[in-house]
């Protein structure tokens, strides 16, 4: 009898920067990868990414380290987007090195759509794809929407993994064959996001500047469009005016003093009562957004388009903070029974925030419940089982015409 070893699987990446999406993908293959039936590797087309005005090392990033503490192998092209690279082409040295990691999996994971310009080159190796999605919008990814069809066309796609229902029915309705789009909820890891005994609680807020009795929101969001920052930015400003005990936390790529579009903000909306200024807290990227998360009355959310299933929503309720959402992709669904929606209107959002900070007790049970329906472990399993299932189909002729 032949001992078989663990199915090789390779993922991926346009880059390692701040993202909900880069941290599931993340989770999943650090988890996959210590259950020991999969061996991961990644391979990033960037090595460094300017975003939200910060240039972003992957070798500083949070998820590369978590990966390569896992025992994860990762690679680069070494491509820098601060440079001057055609993003739609690649060197003969550049493909080389991808179709040799290629050649060496039976899988290749796509982490978003994106990186799919690399698999639908001619030469590279036939090997079932999984694309991973995780917003709601292909109408705004550009030619990267271009590549998952032509993907989808050629055959090499095995299979889209989506995180939200609205993300399948939104690349279903853009063309993606709908056999291949299969859901899998997002899930986060139980041992980690969770709340903190009343003490820890109060220690947490010691070391972020905020008083044991503040009434605190938190936003944990990079600074992007899609994310509505400015709207965040109005509803604060509403909030810290009518809660006196109010406190807002602003934490993600771009959330810091660094970005001069974020000061422009504050200042505008500020300028009448920059007295409350002094309440609300800039903490840029950080490492330990389960403890502030704990430290927490209420987690928001304010985007307008592209969000599919936010993580920050889950990991804040899984923390023990009360959800408030506007209504986009799937949020409604996650924060239903344990939270709340509101419309895209700022003196809403700030009302809705205090109501939810007031009835925090009131709704623990709730959250408390809504545990098991988050796990991380059935999101493992999940994937697991479609990368298995993706491997039994390697070796297919693909697609032609």
């Amino acid at each position: 009898m032949i001992e078989r070893g663990p199915l090789r699987v390779l993922s991926l990446y346009e880059g390692f920067f701040s993202g909900g999406a880069r941290v599931l993908h993340s989770t999943v293959l650090a988890g996959l990868h210590a259950q020991g039936r999969q061996q991961h590797a990644v391979l990033s087309i960037h090595h460094e990414v300017r975003r939200e005005a910060t240039l972003q090392p992957m070798t500083d990033d949070p998820r590369y380290l978590a990966l390569r503490a896992a025992g994860v192998r990762i690679t680069s092209l070494g491509r820098s987007t601060a440079g001057a690279h055609d993003l739609e082409r690649f060197t003969a040295a550049e493909l080389a090195t991808a179709y040799r990691q290629a050649a060496a999996a039976q899988v290749v994971l796509s982490l978003k759509e994106q990186p799919l310009r690399l698999v639908n080159q001619p030469g590279f190796p036939d090997r079932p794809v999984v694309a991973c999605l995780h917003r709601s919008d292909p109408e705004h990814q550009g030619p990267a929407l271009d590549q998952l069809l032509t993907a989808a066309t050629s055959g090499r796609l095995a299979a889209v993994a989506c995180c939200a229902t609205s993300t399948r029915d939104a690349y279903a309705a853009a063309g993606v064959p709908a056999h291949l789009l299969q859901v899998i909820p997002n899930g986060v890891d139980l041992t980690r996001f969770r709340p903190l005994s009343h003490g820890r609680r109060l220690a947490v807020r010691g070391e972020l500047g905020l008083p044991a009795d503040a009434t605190v929101v938190t936003y944990a969001a990079r600074y992007d469009a899609m994310k509505n920052p400015r709207l965040f930015v109005a509803a604060a400003r509403q909030y810290l005016g009518r809660v006196a005990a109010g406190h807002v936390v602003m934490c993600g790529a771009g959330m810091d003093g660094a970005n001069a579009d974020l000061r422009a903000n504050l200042e505008r909306m500020f300028a009448d009562r920059p007295d409350l200024r002094g309440r609300l807290h800039l903490l840029g990227v950080r490492r330990d957004m389960e403890r502030v998360l704990a430290a927490s009355d209420v987690v928001a959310l304010t985007s307008t388009f592209g969000e599919a299933a936010p993580l920050c929503l889950i990991e804040g309720a899984m923390c023990g903070a009360v959800p408030v959402t506007t209504a986009v992709g799937d949020s409604a669904r996650i924060v239903d029974g344990i939270g709340f929606v509101t419309r895209s209107d700022a003196a809403e959002i700030a009302a809705t925030w205090a109501e939810a900070a007031a009835r925090r007790v009131e709704l623990r049970h709730a959250l408390t419940a809504a545990r098991p329906r988050f796990s991380h472990v059935r999101m493992l399993s999940a994937y697991a089982s479609l990368v298995e299932r993706a491997s039994r189909g390697a070796g297919l002729t693909l697609a032609t015409g």
